[in-house]
C-alpha cells in the first residue's frame, strides 16, 4: 500500500515540478504547449513500445511444448491475479534477466533470456515470472508512460526557457511583470529536468518494490524471489550488457534486475532500487508470512 501512495506522492510532485516551470515560462499556453508534444510522442510509445523492445532483443516466441512447464506456471500465476495470460517471448542470451512489456493486461508479454532458465531453480523461476506479470496486472507500463510525458513536457519547457533566456524574449503578453531574469530562467531551466528526472526515477523504484511485493504475495514465497536476485545480481556482475549495448539503456527500466553497473550516488540515477534493499524487504515479508 505504501508504495501505491509514494507513486501518487511522485506522480503529483512531477506534475506540480510541470504546473510551476510552465508559469514561469509562458504561463497557461507553454504547459499546454509542452503537454501537447510529450502527448504526442509518448503516445506512439505506450502503444508499440513493447513491439519495439521484443526486436531489439531479436526475442522469439517460447516454444509451447519444449516450455510447457513454464507456460502452465504463467497461466496458473496468471489465473492467481486475475489477469489474462500474457505472450511469452524468449532471448537468447547469457545475461540472466526478464521483463514484462505491453500497455495493459490484454496486450502484455514477459520474455525470459536463456540465461536464466540456466540458473534458476522453478520455486525461484516462479518469483521471477510473479513479479513481471505483477507489473502487468498494476499497469506499470501506463504509470511510467504518464510519468514519461510530464517528465518530457518539462523537458520541453526548460528549452524554452533556454532559448527564451538567451534571446531575451522569454516575457509573454501574459507574463509581462515576471520579474525573473535570464541568469535566473538559466538556472530553472537546468535545474528542473534534473528534478524531474530524479522523480521519474523514484516513481520507477517504488513500482519494482510494489512488483516485488505482489509477486511474493501471489506465490507465497518471497524468499524464492530474493534468492533468485541474489542469483541474478551475481551473474549479472560477470555478464552484464557490452559497451556495445548501451543503446538499450532506455529499455532498462523493463528488466527485474538492472542490467547496467550502478554504484555510490550512481544508485540515484537509477531505475531499481538497491539490489540488497529488496531483498532485506522480501526477507521481512517472509517473516511477516511465517
Amino acid at each position: 500500500m505504501w508504495n501505491q501512495i509514494k507513486t501518487v506522492i511522485l506522480l503529483a510532485s512531477l506534475s506540480a515540478l510541470l504546473l510551476i516551470l510552465g508559469h514561469v515560462i509562458g504561463g497557461r499556453e507553454g504547459v499546454h504547449i509542452a503537454l501537447f508534444m510529450a502527448l504526442i510522442m509518448n503516445t506512439i510509445t505506450y502503444f508499440f513500445s513493447d513491439k519495439i523492445v521484443l526486436r531489439m532483443y531479436g526475442a522469439k516466441p517460447l516454444d509451447e511444448k519444449q516450455y510447457a512447464h513454464l507456460h502452465t506456471m504463467v497461466e496458473d500465476l496468471a489465473r492467481n491475479m486475475n489477469i489474462p495470460v500474457p505472450k511469452l517471448w524468449i532471448v537468447n542470451t547469457p545475461v540472466a534477466n526478464a521483463f514484462a512489456t505491453g500497455r495493459n493486461p490484454k496486450h502484455a508479454s514477459v520474455a525470459v533470456t536463456s540465461g536464466i532458465l540456466s540458473i534458476l531453480d522453478m520455486d525461484e523461476l516462479r518469483g521471477v515470472l510473479a513479479h513481471e506479470l505483477s507489473h502487468v496486472k498494476n499497469r506499470d507500463i501506463l504509470v511510467s508512460t504518464i510519468a514519461a510525458t510530464i517528465a518530457t513536457a518539462i523537458g520541453y519547457l526548460a528549452y524554452m526557457a533556454r532559448y527564451a533566456a538567451f534571446w531575451g524574449s522569454y516575457r509573454s503578453d501574459r507574463n509581462r511583470n515576471n520579474s525573473t531574469g535570464p541568469f535566473a530562467m538559466i538556472i530553472i531551466a537546468i535545474l528542473m529536468p534534473i528534478a524531474a528526472s530524479l522523480l521519474q526515477l523514484a516513481i520507477s523504484r517504488s513500482r519494482e518494490y510494489l512488483a516485488d511485493e505482489t509477486g511474493a504475495e501471489c506465490t507465497r514465497e518471497p524468499l524464492a524471489l530474493a534468492s533468485a536476485l541474489e542469483k541474478l545480481h551475481k551473474n549479472l556482475a560477470h555478464a552484464h550488457f557490452q559497451p556495445s549495448e548501451q543503446d538499450k539503456a532506455s529499455t532498462a527500466s523493463l528488466f527485474i534486475v538492472f542490467p547496467f553497473t550502478s554504484n555510490g550516488i550512481l544508485n540515484l540515477f537509477s531505475t531499481h532500487p538497491p539490489m540488497n534493499k529488496r531483498i532485506a524487504r522480501l526477507r521481512a515479508m517472509a517473516h511477516k508470512l511465517f
